[in-house]
């Protein structure tokens, strides 16, 4: 099953920076890898992570379409690696602008819980400089504000606010 090949692939990968020069994995084709076998597509990006390119493989997930395995692949990646905090607030802008302009309110509320647990997570892990993206994670907040995982994200911001030294 697809699982035992996740293994081999994870298995064969290990230690093998020559093993990835011969993988069909590029910039172009990893939004497809993230879309349908994030785990192996995180597994990927940590190898190439010390790779010369990585920079264009960031610069193909902060283009991707915002979806569920994308925010789960950043957010492992994030909890994994010291990620540029410029890849991050541009990861985080995007994601508020897709939610923005997704026209089925439906889909835009469960987007909108996504990014706020993802957000929150990022927050609580200080993975990320809230002071650079501060306004615009407001400004998401009280737009979303009938959403309660944005109210929460709204406080969480409040408190560490609170904590700042004036």
């Amino acid at each position: 099953g697809i699982n035992a090949e996740y293994g081999e692939v994870k298995r064969e990968l290990q230690g093998r920076e020559d093993a990835l020069q011969r993988l069909p994995i590029s910039p172009t084709s990893l939004p497809r890898l993230v879309e349908h076998n994030p785990a192996l597509a995180v597994e990927v990006l940590l190898i190439l992570a010390q790779g010369q390119q990585f920079g264009e493989y960031l610069t193909a997930l902060i283009n991707m379409e915002l979806s569920l395995p994308a925010l789960e692949v950043v957010n492992k990646m994030t909890a994994n690696l010291e990620l540029p905090p410029q890849f991050i607030q541009f990861y985080i802008r995007n994601c508020i602008t897709s939610c923005t302009d997704i026209p089925d309110r439906n889909t835009q509320h469960r987007f909108v819980r996504l990014v706020c647990v993802f957000l929150t997570s990022l927050i609580r892990n200080r993975l990320v400089n809230v002071q650079e993206i501060l306004i615009e994670i407001q400004a998401f907040c009280i737009e979303h504000s009938r959403i309660r995982e944005a109210t929460g994200l709204f406080r969480l911001l409040k408190s560490l606010d609170n904590k700042e030294p004036s």
